[in-house]
């Protein structure tokens, strides 16, 4: 008997018939880093590999740029170079991928994108980033208030001296950057404090990204030891508490709102924020460019260094192993029910409030990594995040509706900083 879970609608089935299109997120070196960040969901993924983070050969890296080049069925092929932090396996790693796409590329055009905290950053890498045109990622959570709070080295020292130093390198050499910023406890209050640091340092395009974790604190002497790292566990897990980094539903809602009220007015069209970006492209219709507010997922999976492939980089547990790409064809993971599955459930697993939301068409229930709250009827699945959520849909409708107008007029959206 199928249920709603096994509903696809016709745009699933165009998207699954049609030409093969998925963005991987390669972890070369894995969840290995500089940096000690509180709140990094990816550092305990080191247990599931024995507790070692070998890193990937070059004879792996060969295998994974061709298979990944011969299974997107694309013209234009981005490559997504994610950690952990990615650049602690040195500059002639990536001098060799490049080798490598151009070695088997064909006629396909290849893209870069790189996700760093920026410390290792030094004229070589930037000048190298700069040549080969990679889009780098930057994380970045704003001034030392909000950014040193959770983002420390291994020694527990603060990390914005030098990833600021390293943003400037990227900036002298030319080399393409955004910036993405954690929303977490520290963030909650400064939102327009956290923007405009955030402008000052090069970038017209930002990404917010809110934290919310559950965590269960190591047991030392029969008692939680809070001194201790905790590990960043599923809210189910016995013992599971929300993390103290974790931001409020109203701090969250709060915090957008007050970058949208100052951006509406002065920076429309100048500057480019994520939950602004897609807001707008969900009230026109039009595919976002995050996933966590698109209906459905599935088309961002991630490659560990050993090429084992998960259904997302929020989701690396054994239950969402697709396979491996030494062994398995990535064609056929990324097509596979398991993951086309992944995918729908986003959409298929709502409970009725957000099917009857006013909201639903703008969030989608928002990334399934926060849908753990259950709501008043008892239904699971409520993202964590929702009061936040409708607090910002429900205050920026009416300059979302204004800029949905003027596109439908030939117009630019910036004009409506004229009627402000």
């Amino acid at each position: 008997m199928r249920t709603v879970k096994d509903t696809i609608t016709l745009d699933d089935a165009r998207r699954i018939s049609g030409p093969l299109a998925f963005n991987l997120m390669l972890k070369p070196a894995g969840s290995l880093c500089n940096l000690d960040c509180a709140y990094c969901y990816y550092l305990d993924k080191s247990e599931i590999y024995g507790g070692r983070e070998p890193r990937m050969t070059l004879e792996e890296l060969e295998r994974y740029v061709k298979q990944y080049i011969e299974a997107c069925e694309t013209k234009e092929i981005t490559f997504n170079w994610h950690g952990g932090e990615p650049l602690v396996l040195g500059l002639d790693f990536y001098r060799k991928a490049v080798e490598y796409q151009q070695k088997y590329k064909g006629e396909k055009t290849i893209h870069n994108t790189l996700q760093t905290n920026a410390t290792l950053i030094t004229d070589e890498w930037a000048h190298f980033f700069k040549d080969n045109n990679f889009l780098l990622g930057v994380s970045v959570d704003g001034p030392p208030e909000v950014h040193d709070r959770y983002r420390k080295d291994k020694g527990g020292q603060p990390s914005l001296e030098r990833v600021v130093k390293g943003i400037r390198k990227l900036y002298d050499a030319g080399a393409e950057y955004n910036l993405m910023a954690t929303i977490n406890s520290a963030s909650e209050g400064r939102g327009l404090q956290v923007y405009q640091f955030l402008k000052g340092l090069g970038s017209a395009f930002i990404q917010f990204s809110p934290v919310v974790e559950h965590v269960v604190w190591p047991v030392r002497n029969g008692k939680p030891d809070k001194h201790a790292r905790p590990h960043i566990v599923d809210p189910s897990e016995p013992g599971a508490t929300l993390a103290p980094w974790s931001v409020s539903p109203v701090g969250f809602g709060r915090f957008i709102c007050d970058i949208y009220d100052y951006w509406v007015k002065h920076d429309v069209g100048r500057v480019f924020v994520n939950f602004f970006d897609c807001t707008l492209a969900n009230w026109c219709g039009v595919m976002p460019g995050t996933c966590s507010f698109a209906e459905t997922c599935g088309g961002n999976a991630v490659v560990e260094h050993n090429g084992d492939v998960y259904s997302c980089d929020h989701f690396v547990y054994p239950k969402y192993l697709l396979g491996n790409i030494y062994r398995d064809s990535l064609t056929e993971m990324m097509s596979s029910e398991a993951q086309i599955r992944f995918g729908i459930d986003k959409r298929n697993s709502l409970p009725r409030k957000c099917l009857r939301c006013e909201c639903w068409s703008l969030c989608h229930g928002g990334c399934p990594k926060h849908r753990f709250n259950t709501t008043d009827s008892g239904q699971t699945g409520l993202n964590a995040l929702c009061e936040g959520y409708s607090m910002f849909f429900k205050h920026s409708a009416k300059g979302m509706q204004t800029m949905k107008e003027l596109l439908e007029q030939g117009k630019a959206p910036a004009l409506i900083m004229m009627q402000q």
